[in-house]
């Protein structure tokens, strides 16, 4: 029996999908964070999640993790090439959630944690 070809939607819903890792991703479209700056913009995740979370991306080659040799141990976040070419799939679901909104009428506002619609990939 001939396997099947893998579905592409279905691969970056296994990179990206879940709870927490689009939000992920926002924060560190802004630049390179550490971990505890990431756990305070990400509301309401725990640190094992946030730690799981972030192992998965970086297994996935998209963010990069960085390990300072100092005490105490100093590690950053950033986002690799791969997951720089999020920021449009990200953009889109940002524009279909906004037009979802205003489809059901509930009021839609820009704020500094949404962004406006026309922001300018970071990085480019």
């Amino acid at each position: 029996m001939a396997e099947e070809e893998p579905c592409a939607v279905d691969v970056t819903l296994r990179v990206i999908g879940g709870r927490w890792k689009v939000l992920i991703l926002q924060d560190l479209f802004t630049g390179t964070r550490r971990f505890s700056e990431i756990r305070r913009t990400v509301h309401g995740i725990t640190q094992k999640m946030l730690a799981q979370q972030l192992r998965e991306m970086e297994r996935h080659g998209i963010v990069d993790r960085l390990v300072y040799a100092e005490v105490p141990p100093k590690v950053e976040y950033s986002l690799t090439p791969l997951g720089k070419s999020l920021w449009p799939v990200l953009m889109a679901m940002h524009k279909w959630g906004l037009e979802q909104l205003a489809a059901t009428g509930n009021p839609v506002s820009i704020t500094p944690e949404t962004g406006p619609e026309d922001v300018d990939i970071p990085g480019s």
